[in-house]
């Protein structure tokens, strides 16, 4: 399943974010630092790059990642020209006034009183940018929500006479061009719960965590997941808490819920779902398999690699 979700302010808030981009020196992009790159919308890059802005990357959330994979993407965006990234957790006011300085590293030429320093805050719903906000302001500005796309529309600040941000509503973009970064959106919360089925978001997050995390399973579930697959994982969890219909057939539906409210508190432990390396091997399968005939003109090339 292809899962697309792009509500309707979005147009406009992507026609507002572009304009406002004229007039500002930094583009801080917020990311999901246990999806990287599924997280990165895109349409930012393009935007900025008209403009020629500089990027801070802000890997937020990063309590919840992998430090490995932190590491790992750290490096691949800091070896990219005009970008800098850093993991922290916006939840975690220090981190957040790290922040300034880093923009000033990188417009040297802004930041006084003759020429303010402009930030824009960017990125898709629901990584931490009204967390930002309020920390960076110190005070609750910015509502915060567990459900994407809280912000509707843009807020200008002065944190000093020498620094201004403005905040953005979370962006997607029309077409996912991967199915696999449709389902790790999905199952990190950015997409809301209209536009999926949580039993196959659950399922393909099941897949992953016995592949890379079955330590972290074991622990959690108390039981050997070392021969399952992920149906076999969620009803293990079904059965041992006990989520049943009548008749005693397994509920899914609240085994999928809670198997995904596991991941996303940080409750399963220190989680990442790409790397750079597993990136670049998912995109060479597919181009791989879009290269070769498909027998079924149904079947979707991500699909075909898995």
């Amino acid at each position: 399943m292809a899962i697309q979700w792009f509500p309707g302010h979005m147009t406009s808030a992507r026609k507002k974010a572009e304009e406002t981009m004229e007039f500002t020196d930094i583009v801080i992009e917020v990311l999901d630092a246990r999806i990287p790159e599924a997280s990165h919308n895109p349409m930012i890059e393009d935007l900025r790059l008209f403009r020629q802005r500089p990027s801070l990357k802000i890997l937020n959330k990063a309590d919840l990642a992998d430090p490995a994979a932190t590491q790992d993407w750290l490096n691949h965006f800091n070896r990219q020209e005009g970008i800098k990234a850093v993991a922290l957790s916006c939840k975690k006011p220090g981190d957040a006034n790290k922040i300034p300085g880093l923009c000033r590293a990188l417009t040297p030429h802004r930041g006084t009183h003759l020429k303010p320093l402009r930030m824009l805050i960017m990125g898709i719903p629901n990584v931490g940018k009204s967390t930002l906000m309020n920390a960076l302001l110190n005070r609750r500005i910015a509502k915060v929500g567990d459900e994407p796309a809280v912000t509707k529309s843009q807020q200008r600040f002065e944190l000093s006479p020498q620094l201004s941000i403005t905040d953005t509503p979370g962006l997607m973009w029309p077409k996912i061009k991967y199915e696999s970064d449709g389902y790790m959106l999905a199952a990190s919360h950015a997409i809301g719960r209209n536009a999926v089925i949580d039993e196959e978001v659950a399922e393909f997050l099941a897949a992953i965590l016995l592949e890379r995390y079955p330590a972290l399973l074991n622990a959690r579930y108390k039981t050997d997941v070392s021969n399952m697959d992920a149906v076999d994982l969620l009803e293990a969890v079904a059965k041992r808490r006990g989520y049943l219909l009548k008749g005693g057939e397994f509920d899914m539906e609240k085994t999928a819920m809670a198997f995904l409210v596991d991941y996303r508190s940080g409750t399963l432990g220190r989680i990442s779902l790409e790397t750079p390396a597993s990136r670049a091997d998912m995109i060479e399968r597919i181009a791989i398999a879009m290269a070769e005939p498909v027998t079924n003109d149904n079947e979707n090339p991500e699909q075909a690699v898995k």
